[in-house]
């Protein structure tokens, strides 16, 4: 938990911004739900609890079953939550008292779990706004419907569009004790991949490298931040299957992040020869994927849109890509014609902090996106997720990657999509089970350029990953 000044802090802007979304004397309550916890076979065995990334950014307090409100016209706040009984004690022994972990993050009113549902309903009844967040949670969806009287399926539609912008304006951009955390988070994430690199060997099951790159995050923090991503098929961008013997002459992808006991995130990803040195073929990708990386981190800065940051890698990839004869035309019509995305059918980056897709669940092109831009329906750049005029204080992903999916391949082929750019002779003849390689790196943008995220920086050269 930070100092308590950090919360009083965020909830004064918050009520700050929200105090133009409607006259004073009109302008409602705020009201936060935190998670509980989830039942994965019956109540009393959860699942691991995992708070609400807004709630703790605003309260702080990683617990279950906590509520808030914020009244935007008296700018009174009161914390909601249940103090322990004696049947708690017994199990969980003793415990502290709401209001003093109110206190802790600079709230002087607190009320049981229950009441807020009588504060809620004296606001509705008044005709005031009540602002409230899109849920992730089932429960969550439950208990706003009960709350405000709007059927589940409508809940979404109903969210506070004024509440959901100056979160995100506010989350956007982090604080120093945020990069504080983001850094290491980073340390965590890079000792874990490190952990994987050490312990790629041949004959030996997948699973049991990720068990000990997870056990490092559990050690040491609160565990992985997403599911681990590593797999001899990286033509799969999201193949969380580990189920398979490390073959030799194969690619290894390895995306995986860490979630330090803040729930500040992490987010790598390295691409390994399985049997310790890239063949020509490989390294020969490798190295384009390398430099797109390069490329982009030298292009991020202030001013500069993280669109713009994607397309520039995008032709550079075909300009490479055209070097190997696997493309062939003008690559500035290539780059306007979408046909990176054959290769590369995601976005450049993503926002990152609390969440390693950062706020995604408050909409990803708000989040993603400034007000006059739209997102593309080209496969690739239509997957970006974060497309913004950068600004000091925004972390963001930059993972270039490079992937042969048959499958794909062959619905460019029947349909043309590729408008007669790309060589499906030399495709199919030697890249249909290549795979796929990614690399990422976490980066904060400065006031003058960016950094990487983390004490150093995971061996991204291909002289510097190979071992054998």
């Amino acid at each position: 938990m930070f100092p308590k000044e950090t919360y009083i802090a965020r909830r004064k802007t918050l009520l700050e911004k929200m105090s133009s979304c409607a006259p004073e004397g009109k302008r409602g309550i705020v009201l936060f739900i935190g998670n509980v916890e989830a039942a994965a076979q019956y109540k009393d065995n959860a699942y691991k609890f995992r708070q609400d990334s807004s709630w703790l950014y605003y309260f702080g307090i990683d617990e279950p079953r906590f509520a808030a409100v914020i009244d935007l016209d008296g700018g009174e706040e009161t914390i909601f939550a249940d103090d322990v009984e004696i049947g708690d004690i017994i199990w969980m022994g003793p415990q502290p008292t709401v209001a003093s972990k109110a206190a802790l993050v600079g709230v002087g009113k607190s009320a049981p779990y229950g009441a807020v549902d009588s504060v809620v309903g004296k606001a509705l009844a008044a005709g005031r706004k009540v602002h409230f967040l899109p849920p992730s949670r089932y429960y969550n969806t439950m208990k706003l419907s009960a709350l405000l009287g709007i059927p589940e399926g409508e809940i979404s539609a109903k969210t506070s569009e004024d509440l959901v912008k100056a979160v995100i304006s506010m989350r956007l951009v982090k604080e120093d004790c945020e990069i504080a955390q983001l850094d290491d988070a980073g340390a965590l994430g890079q000792e874990m991949h490190t952990v994987g690199r050490e312990n790629i060997r041949l004959g030996i099951i997948e699973q049991e490298i990720v068990g000990k790159m997870e056990a490092c995050t559990l050690a040491k923090g609160w565990g992985v931040s997403f599911a681990t991503i590593l797999t001899q098929h990286g033509e799969i961008l999201h193949n969380h299957g580990h189920h398979n013997i490390v073959e030799p002459g194969r690619l290894m992808v390895i995306d995986a992040g860490a979630e330090n006991d803040m729930h500040y995130a992490s987010d790598y990803t390295r691409t390994y020869p399985t049997s310790g040195k890239f063949t020509t073929k490989q390294k020969e990708i490798y190295q384009i994927v390398c430099d797109c990386n390069e490329l982009a981190f030298s292009l991020t800065k202030p001013g500069t849109a993280y669109r713009d940051v994607h397309l520039a890698t995008a032709r550079l990839m075909l300009e490479n890509l055209k070097s190997l004869d696997i493309v062939r035309g003008d690559v500035d019509v290539m780059v306007e014609a979408g046909i990176a995305g054959l290769f590369q059918p995601h976005g450049l980056g993503h926002n990152m902090g609390l969440d390693v897709h950062d706020m995604e669940d408050l909409g990803e092109d708000l989040v993603g996106y400034d007000p006059d831009q739209k997102r593309s329906s080209q496969l690739g750049l239509g997957s970006l997720r974060m497309a913004r005029r950068l600004v000091p204080g925004h972390v963001i992903t930059d993972e270039p990657g490079i992937y042969f999916i048959p499958a794909l391949i062959a619905k460019w082929k029947a349909e043309k999509t590729d408008k007669g750019f790309v060589n499906y002779g030399k495709l199919e003849k030697e890249y249909l089970d290549f795979g796929g390689i990614r690399l990422e790196d976490d980066v904060l943008v400065t006031a003058d350029g960016a950094r990487r995220l983390g004490p150093g920086r995971l061996p991204i050269r291909p002289e510097d990953v190979e071992w054998a």
